[in-house]
């Protein structure tokens, strides 16, 4: 990491916790002057460029990225012990997870722990982090409802428990990041992306959310909201850079998917336990450590809503892409995914070879069909529904298929999914989940003997790279072979 002049740094405590039992929450939305004087700290400094992951190979190690350059925005204002203890919490709470970037943490499941149950653990549920993790006291925790709503108002933890007051819900919902799969995209069409790095993640996972319906808190505790209400905004309390400013984490939602919708939680308890640090206190739209909900008459104005998780067609890029020529990211798109085997493994197999994944789509959308080929995408065979785990409007579906395969070497496989309004996934790249895998059928005799062959001498039959260091024929076998069928004609 290169160092950058601690002359420029602020010294710790400048930047003062906002409130009493909010350990690492920073109030930057309510403080003009302190948010222009950590702007300007950040600019006067110099700070690492972020890491290249695109156009070179990935290092192996875990973690994977290290932030350097969000570690040293807090040190230089005098936050690190955020830093240090985010990575602590981590360690608190998860076990056995690829480490993404250290920070602001991110972290995913590895693939046996991914397909292990329907319901992905808490120790093993993917982490999502834009900024360092807040500990907050759940004596001390209150949500504040503000902006264009009939009564403004607080509410405690205790409170929003009570069911006299707030009737609870529980839904099975499964969480996505945007960028789940980015590294398929990123080995074929690199681009630019944030200083908040875009790195090449693959983070799903489920989970047993409860808590209160949002829609029923706004009414009993607020009154409702005024008629030019037509956003909710969320706010979490961790700190965010972007470009040099300083915020609270802050995205919004539309009135309208609030309305119509009792699974938009506010949730404190996650598969029958309290809510793990790493993954906030109270959640709407998957706001961690959420502390106020705003009513606006328009979309959020936070770098998060109005900057990033945007669509964009193919020929927008760096070259001129506006925050305005893309549209925000609500719900997800039908996606699948082949979980094992992974690609480029060999397989040596009697004419099947199983192949196990997840498959999802959002928008209360629940998966109905799963299709598997191993030609590309000309042939599909169907999932069998015993083979699937039960429905649910907002979670996945895993599967498992023992799937006919006569060829061998490379093949490539592919999966797509159908959900309940007949959405489906393009055949092709960018859009589709393919590996190439290296077909074995041991049913053939030739494929059959060469394996006997292989077990005899005990040798593995990978790395498929690895070459044979013995003949692959006798010199009689041969012989017989060329005067059966001779290389060339007689006359």
């Amino acid at each position: 990491m290169s160092s950058v002049s601690e002359a420029h740094y602020a010294k710790p405590g400048t930047f003062a916790e906002a409130k009493d039992g909010w350990h690492g929450y920073v109030d930057w939305e309510n403080a003009p002057d302190k948010r222009a004087y950590a702007s300007k700290i950040l600019n006067s400094n110099e700070f690492v460029e972020p890491p290249e992951f695109q156009l070179v190979p990935l290092p192996k190690t875990n973690p994977i990225l290290i932030g350097w350059r969000f570690k040293q925005y807090h040190e230089a204002l005098g936050l690190k012990y955020i830093v240090d203890r985010s990575w602590a919490i981590f360690q608190e709470e998860k076990s056995d997870m690829i480490v993404v970037l250290d920070f602001p943490l991110n972290a995913e499941t590895r693939r046996p722990n991914l397909l292990a149950d329907k319901i992905t653990d808490n120790r093993h549920h993917f982490i999502r982090n834009h900024g360092g993790i807040p500990e907050i006291n759940p004596d001390r925790f209150e949500l504040e409802f503000g902006g264009l709503v009939k009564n403004p108002t607080k509410i405690t933890l205790a409170e929003l428990k009570d069911p006299e007051r707030f009737p609870q819900a529980e839904v099975t919902v499964t969480l996505q990041c945007s960028g789940t799969r980015r590294i398929e995209q990123m080995m074929q069409y690199p681009g630019d992306g944030d200083e908040l790095i875009n790195a090449p993640w693959g983070m799903t996972g489920t989970a047993v959310y409860r808590g209160v319906p949002l829609k029923k808190v706004l009414k009993a505790a607020c009154g409702g909201v005024l008629p030019d209400c037509n956003h909710l905004e969320f706010l979490g309390a961790d700190t965010y850079v972007k470009k040099g400013q300083l915020y609270n984490y802050a995205v919004s939602v539309p009135l309208r998917k609030v309305r119509g919708n009792e699974e938009v939680l506010l949730a404190w308890e996650m598969n029958g336990k309290p809510l793990p640090k790493s993954h906030g206190y109270i959640g709407a739209r998957s706001c961690k450590w959420l502390y106020r909900v705003n009513a606006l008459p328009e979309p959020s104005l936070g770098p998060v809503q109005q900057q990033e998780y945007l669509y964009y067609t193919a020929q927008i890029g760096k070259q001129n892409a506006k925050f305005s020529n893309g549209f925000s990211i609500q719900q997800m798109p039908v996606s699948s995914a082949i979980i094992f085997p992974q690609d480029k493994d060999v397989v040596i197999h009697s004419g099947k070879v199983t192949l196990r994944g997840w498959s999802y789509s959002g928008g209360g959308n629940w998966v109905e069909r799963v299709e598997v080929s191993s030609d590309g995408g000309s042939v599909w065979y169907a999932v069998d529904q015993d083979d699937m785990t039960e429905k649910h409007y907002h979670a996945w579906r895993l599967w498992k298929i023992d799937l006919p395969v006569d060829a061998e070497g490379w093949l490539e496989f592919c999966v797509r999914t159908w959900d309940s309004s007949n959405n489906t996934e393009p055949t092709f790249v960018r859009s589709a989940w393919k590996i190439k895998v290296y077909s074995v059928n041991k049913s053939r005799p030739a494929t059959a003997d060469r394996l006997r062959e292989l077990e005899r001498r005990g040798v593995d039959f990978n790395p498929i790279t690895r070459p044979l260091e013995f003949a692959l024929e006798s010199e009689q076998d041969y012989a017989a072979a060329m005067k059966k069928h001779p290389r060339e004609p007689k006359d």
